[in-house]
């Protein structure tokens, strides 16, 4: 039996009822999918469940769809993981945004440090919220989640971590602390990893100082798109559902 085709639908899903895909599922359903009348299809709004749903119309303009079943709901994570990104250039962010989503984080924030190179105007900031956006609903769609992890807006580090408060983890190659020392999270645990050059030495003190433990992840100095997929992966292993 082959698989469904899974979309992302923004738009209220019930269970009997009919509606018209928004441009961006049309487009995805028409064009690249190139699903035809009577085709069966999933969509999820990040509701947690997945709806299947028969295309009725594939109208050019409007196409739709009518909502046979509702799904059983997403279990909620066995730990409530975030991730805190310094912003790096080309697709390093792209890239562990997307495998951050595989990996069963809830939300996920980037982060302007001293040492990151890209500047952003007020016009590339929303272009680039948009894209990283696509980029999670994307992952959702590939891997089954049915929940959307928030993309927080991007912020400067010494204004996000005034305004944090939690238990946190850095990412530190000079630490002498592994993870598996480390007793399991009571409460959301955030993982913070600098851009490509890491954070500063301030940047690393003002974190300590804030409340983040600093750990060493192994014997290597792994690349910034390499060290929070390893990460996130070890503690859904001690901690999460990878159990």
């Amino acid at each position: 039996m082959s698989r469904l085709s899974r979309i992302y639908c923004d738009k209220r899903l019930k269970a009997g009822a009919e509606i018209t895909l928004p441009e961006s599922a049309a487009r995805h359903a028409l064009r690249v999918l190139r699903l035809r009348q009577g085709n069966t299809l999933l969509l999820f709004n990040g509701d947690g469940h997945d709806y299947t749903a028969t295309l009725v119309s594939v109208a050019r303009q409007a196409p739709r769809v009518r909502l046979e079943s509702r799904g059983t709901p997403e279990a909620e994570p066995v730990l409530d993981l975030r991730l805190a990104l310094g912003v790096s250039r080309g697709q390093r962010v792209d890239l562990a945004l997307q495998k951050a989503t595989e990996l069963g984080v809830t939300s996920l924030t980037p982060i302007l440090t001293e040492r990151t190179v890209v500047r952003l105007d007020d016009a590339r900031r929303h272009g680039r919220q948009a894209h990283w956006n696509q980029v999670v609903i994307s992952a959702c769609e590939q891997s089954g989640r049915r929940r959307l992890p928030r993309v927080e807006p991007l912020r400067a580090f010494d204004e996000w971590l005034d305004e944090w408060r939690g238990t946190g983890i850095l990412l530190d190659p000079l630490e002498t602390t592994s993870l598996p020392e480390l007793p399991p999270p009571r409460e959301p645990l955030t993982l913070l990893v600098g851009p490509e050059g890491g954070l500063t030495p301030r940047e690393r003190e003002r974190a300590k100082l804030g409340g983040f433990r600093g750990v060493r992840l192994g014997p290597r100095i792994l690349r910034t798109e390499t060290a929070p997929l390893a990460a996130l992966a070890a503690m859904q292993a001690l901690w999460g559902d990878f159990r």
